[in-house]
């Protein structure tokens, strides 16, 4: 063999030490070298096939944003109540005796002072007869007493009587004065009595469902009484609120010199029913719940709020001249908290955590997380990603490219075609799902 050809296989074993030394250093090179360009071609491969998806990159996401407005806001707490009367009151007899006949509607508005019903007056009406006949004779009696003080007094003057019997007539006298006045006082309460006989609404109100009929007897000690009245213009809303507010509650209320606006809405709804005032922050707070109890008083003239009603309420503290607002609809929602995407001036969108204060109407009030007049998206948040690039869409264009993707993929469908599943490195691009 040539002293220049390679040798591929190793050395006899009776071969010098350093021959096969020699052969094991050329075998190591030449695997070295394989290596190398085996790392090359695939280094080569990957920049090849890297180029194209570069080229491809995603084009500018379509999304809409706004500006996040800077303006006076109210600061408000919220909380569930329920309506009540104003004043609620059960109609009760205050005498026994029949009723004769009931004077109102069941529903029916009644004024204080207005008829309700009418009780057998005539027992009543005997008793005050009697009281005032007798006065009459304790009357009587007194005038003819008085009149023999007279005479003894003269014939004591001319010394034909004793001075025991004019002190025994002053004494008649006297009580025939003290019978009189107890006559009084019986004829006042016997017309007491017969005025029981006129059941009188107490209060103005809406009147309930009649509890007794004409016809029955009636007594004072009876548990249910005739008819209970409520008042609902105005009307009272009874809430909560956890004790946390309290502080915020007490703050507004010392600051303010008129009382408290309180905004009753529907469970199911933003419209608002009523606004009051506040009227009552009760002195203590519920440590079974950890909530206060407070109270408001609203104009009720159409009957809008109806005692028994759950209503949310929104309790104002006052306002806030600087408020940061957006679109409720820019705010989302991650595992991390509240957040919106702001896009900065190279058009490129950044996740930004956010605080919220409060959402109503609409309109999201910012704690912190944004300055007034950032760019925050409110529209195809779903497609974004940290950095990702932006191009800016009208919202008439974006409804008319919702809408023509909507009958674009209802024609694949018709066509027989099957929506292609999210796949497992596309989930950041779902719905709902968020890149931080």
């Amino acid at each position: 063999m040539n002293a220049s050809t390679v040798q591929s296989s190793p050395p006899a074993a009776d071969a010098p030490a350093h021959g096969r030394r020699a052969w094991w250093r050329r075998r190591a090179v030449l695997v070295g070298a394989i290596a190398v360009v085996v790392l090359l071609a695939f280094w080569g491969w990957r920049r090849f096939e890297s180029k194209p998806q570069e080229a491809a990159a995603a084009p500018p996401v379509p999304v809409t944003t706004t500006a996040v407005a800077e303006r006076d806001m109210p600061i408000f707490r919220t909380g569930v109540g329920t309506v009540s009367a104003q004043q609620s009151v059960t109609v009760k007899v205050r005498v026994d005796g029949q009723l004769e006949r009931v004077d109102f509607v069941e529903g029916q508005d009644v004024k204080a002072g207005q008829l309700l019903a009418q009780i057998d007056p005539r027992t009543f009406q005997a008793q005050l007869e009697q009281a005032q006949a007798q006065r009459a004779r304790d009357a009587a009696q007194l005038v003819n007493a008085r009149a023999d003080l007279t005479r003894y007094t003269n014939l004591l003057a001319q010394d034909a009587a004793t001075r025991q019997q004019v002190d025994t007539q002053k004494a008649l006298v006297a009580q025939l004065e003290a019978a009189v006045q107890t006559d009084d006082a019986a004829i006042h309460l016997q017309q007491v009595q017969l005025g029981y006989t006129r059941i009188l609404a107490p209060i103005s109100g809406r009147t309930g469902a009649r509890l007794v009929d004409p016809g029955n007897i009636v007594h004072a000690a009876d548990a249910n009484g005739i008819v209970v009245i409520n008042q609902v213009d105005p009307v009272a809303v009874v809430f909560t609120l956890p004790e946390e507010a309290f502080q915020d509650v007490n703050r507004a209320l010392h600051a303010s010199t008129q009382p408290l606006q309180v905004i009753a809405f529907p469970r199911n709804g933003d419209t608002a029913l009523g606004s009051g005032r506040l009227t009552l922050l009760n002195n203590q707070i519920d440590t079974a719940t950890g909530t206060v109890q407070l109270k408001g008083s609203f104009p009720n003239a159409g009957h809008v709020l109806w005692p028994g009603q759950y209503v949310n309420v929104r309790l104002v503290l006052g306002h806030d001249p600087h408020a940061l607002v957006v679109p409720a609809s820019a705010i989302q929602r991650s595992q991390d908290g509240e957040f919106v995407w702001v896009i900065d001036a190279n058009r490129k969108a950044h996740n930004q955590p956010v605080k919220i204060r409060s959402i109503q109407d609409g309109a999201a009030v910012i704690e912190r997380g944004v300055r007034a007049n950032d760019r925050v998206v409110v529209d195809g948040q779903y497609k974004l990603r940290e950095g990702g690039v932006v191009a800016e869409v009208r919202p008439e264009a974006a409804g008319a490219s919702a809408s023509g993707a909507s009958a674009s993929a209802s024609s694949t469908r018709a066509n027989g075609a099957v929506d292609r599943p999210i796949a497992e490195n596309d989930a950041s691009r779902a719905p709902g799902r968020t890149l931080r």
